[in-house]
C-alpha cells in the first residue's frame, strides 16, 4: 500500500533532496495515449471508405460504375475499394487497446507491464493503413471530377486535383494501380495536399490566392 509507482519521486517537505529518481518508471501513460491515437485516427480511414463506395457505386454518384469507361470491360476502382475496405477493417483488429494486457515478467519483478512498445508499433500501422486509405479516395475523387468535365468545382479544390494529376493521370482504361496509389500516398505523406489548401484554411491567411493577384 506504501509503494511508489511515480518516476521521478518529489518530496517537497526534504529540502536536501526534494525530487528523486527512482527508476519507477511505467509506460501505460503513454501507451494509452497510442491506443487513443489508433482509435481516433482509424475514424479518418472509415470515414473516407465511405465517401469512396458513393464515389465508386454507379446508383449513388451517377458517374460510371466504378469511375472507369466502357464498364464491364474495364474493372476501375473497384479493387481500389475493396484494398480500401481491407485496410479499414485491418485497423479495426489494430485499433483494440494494447494497454489492456499484462504478462509478468523478470521473475515476478514486472508484474505490471504497459504493452507500450506495441502500442506504438501498432499506432503507426494504424496510421500507414490510413494514410492509404486517404490517398486511394483523393484518387478517386480526381477521377470523379475529371468525368465532370467541363463543369469546375471550387478553386482549392481544382488546384489540388491539378496537383493530383501532376503526379497522376487520368484514368482512362485498366491498368496496374499500385504505382497510383503509391505516388497518390506520397503526397499524403509528404504534405503537399495540405500545402496547396493550407492558404484556404490558415487563420492568419488575409487574403486567398485567388484575391492577391
Amino acid at each position: 500500500m506504501n509503494a511508489a509507482t511515480d518516476n521521478p519521486m518529489v518530496f517537497p517537505n526534504d529540502i536536501s533532496h526534494p525530487i528523486v529518481s527512482g527508476g519507477n518508471f511505467h509506460g501505460e501513460y503513454p501507451a494509452k495515449v497510442l491506443d487513443y491515437l489508433a482509435i481516433a485516427i482509424h475514424e479518418v480511414a472509415s470515414m473516407s471508405e465511405r465517401r469512396i463506395e458513393r464515389l465508386v457505386n454507379a446508383s449513388l454518384s451517377g458517374l460510371p460504375a466504378f469511375l472507369v469507361p466502357d464498364g464491364g470491360l474495364n474493372s476501375g476502382f473497384m479493387i481500389a475499394h475493396v484494398a480500401a475496405a481491407a485496410l479499414v477493417s485491418e485497423n479495426k483488429g489494430l485499433c483494440h487497446p494494447s494497454s489492456i494486457d499484462s504478462i509478468s515478467t523478470s521473475a515476478a519483478k514486472e508484474d505490471h507491464v504497459s504493452m507500450g512498445g506495441w502500442a506504438a508499433r501498432k499506432a503507426l500501422s494504424v496510421v500507414a493503413n490510413v494514410e492509404t486509405v486517404v490517398a486511394i479516395e483523393a484518387l478517386a475523387a480526381a477521377q470523379a471530377l475529371d468525368f465532370l468535365n467541363p463543369l469546375t468545382t471550387t478553386l482549392p479544390l481544382q488546384q489540388l486535383l491539378a496537383t493530383i494529376r501532376s503526379s497522376v493521370p487520368f484514368y482512362d482504361k485498366d491498368r496496374y494501380l499500385k504505382p497510383d496509389i503509391d505516388a497518390m500516398t506520397l503526397l499524403v505523406q509528404s504534405g503537399t495536399l495540405l500545402q496547396v489548401l493550407a492558404p484556404y484554411f490558415s487563420p492568419h491567411t488575409t487574403n486567398s490566392p485567388s484575391s492577391s493577384s
